[in-house]
């Protein structure tokens, strides 16, 4: 399985380009797109944060926030009150690990690359990428507008694969994301990472019968990784791992359960959007992996679901056709979201502290 650059066809054409300032904030380098198009009468501001696919850099995002700030600030030009509505930035950084933080080569390759702890490296990576996250939008303010002269009204998050898994991190971790676009990323980590090692053939996969049965707890999936998945994950702060079966994604919780799940949710995402895009031919982080869970999440937070409530939108979109990758229409779906977000969202702070 080889991870090509999933953004490498993305744009039909070069999306026009706009100001774009770096900044050193908490020993990390980023990158803020848009500044110097913020209307000058503009005084909220929302985030976008840009994640970054495994085996690249944050410059691969740079085309991504040009085309999303393009199309806004095109929508505000066209509005006679633009004035009430959030102006945009976008952030991009790199993952951990990955461009200007890069250690070791070795960790952001796979098994079949020789990496032997491929799944404890992904996994931390991309949630240190989350916590980087939480802790850049604490701090981001008082380097980016120092003189109060404006303030951030919101942040959403989009991440592309590496970067979508750490996003669906962001969704459920942190209280000041409102809005994620995940793009061929995957909320079920256990699930993932067993088809892969059954694809790569390791001998933890291959020695046991029935294949794969002690997989979960073995040296390439060690039980105080699971121990993490299980805080963290989605789906495994959901249904569990160890515990879980293939019943667990079909059946509602029982009563008893739902009164634990309930407050978790409301906790983790009542009234927050999510998108969730996938490649339908994606081999690398193939759709079905990410299915069960999100079919499970999907009838909780239905009308007439048990977490209704929650007020959750969630917007899966498989494409025909498109593998591990972000396609044109992809990155469409990915901008008519947003757009749709930053009107639904009032243009003020929300205070909501960071778990950090």
């Amino acid at each position: 399985m080889t991870t090509p650059n999933p953004l490498e066809n993305t744009h039909l054409q070069s999306p026009a380009r706009l100001s774009k300032k770096t900044y050193v904030i908490a020993g990390i380098l980023c990158t803020v797109y848009g500044y110097d198009e913020l209307l000058p009468e503009t005084k909220n501001v929302a985030c976008l944060w840009l994640l970054n696919p495994r085996l690249q850099t944050q410059a691969c995002m740079e085309p991504v926030a040009f085309s999303v700030l393009n199309h806004w600030n095109q929508r505000l030009e066209q509005k006679q009150d633009r004035h009430k509505s959030q102006g945009l930035i976008a952030i991009s950084f790199d993952q951990r690990n990955h461009g200007s933080r890069e250690i070791e080569p070795l960790a952001n390759q796979s098994w079949e690359a020789g990496n032997e702890k491929h799944a404890q490296d992904m996994f931390s990576i991309f949630h240190g990428t989350s916590l980087d996250t939480s802790q850049l939008i604490t701090y981001l303010p008082s380097y980016i507008f120092p003189s109060s002269e404006r303030h951030i009204s919101s942040n959403l998050v989009l991440g592309i694969s590496l970067g979508g898994h750490a996003a669906w991190h962001c969704a459920f971790h942190e209280p000041r994301i409102t809005t994620a676009i995940v793009i061929i990323g995957c909320p079920d980590y256990t699930r993932l990472m067993s088809n892969r090692a059954r694809l790569s053939k390791l001998e933890t996969w291959t020695a046991t019968t029935p294949p794969g049965s002690s997989f979960i707890g073995s040296v390439d999936f060690p039980i105080d990784l699971v121990k993490v998945v299980e805080r963290y994950d989605p789906a495994g702060m959901c249904l569990g791992v160890l515990s879980r079966s293939e019943q667990s994604f079909e059946q509602a919780p029982s009563s008893e359960r739902q009164r634990e799940l309930v407050p978790l949710l409301k906790h983790c995402l009542e009234g927050k959007r999510i998108m969730n895009l996938a490649g339908a031919a994606d081999k690398l982080v193939p759709y079905a992996q990410a299915k069960p869970y999100l079919r499970w999440l999907k009838r909780a937070i239905s009308p007439h679901g048990w977490f209704k409530e929650g007020h959750v939108t969630l917007e899966d979109i498989v494409f025909d056709g498109v593998r591990h990758e972000m396609s044109p229409s992809m990155l469409s779906a990915a901008v008519r979201f947003i757009e749709e977000s930053l009107e639904s969202i009032p243009p003020k702070s929300r205070e909501i502290a960071s778990k950090i």
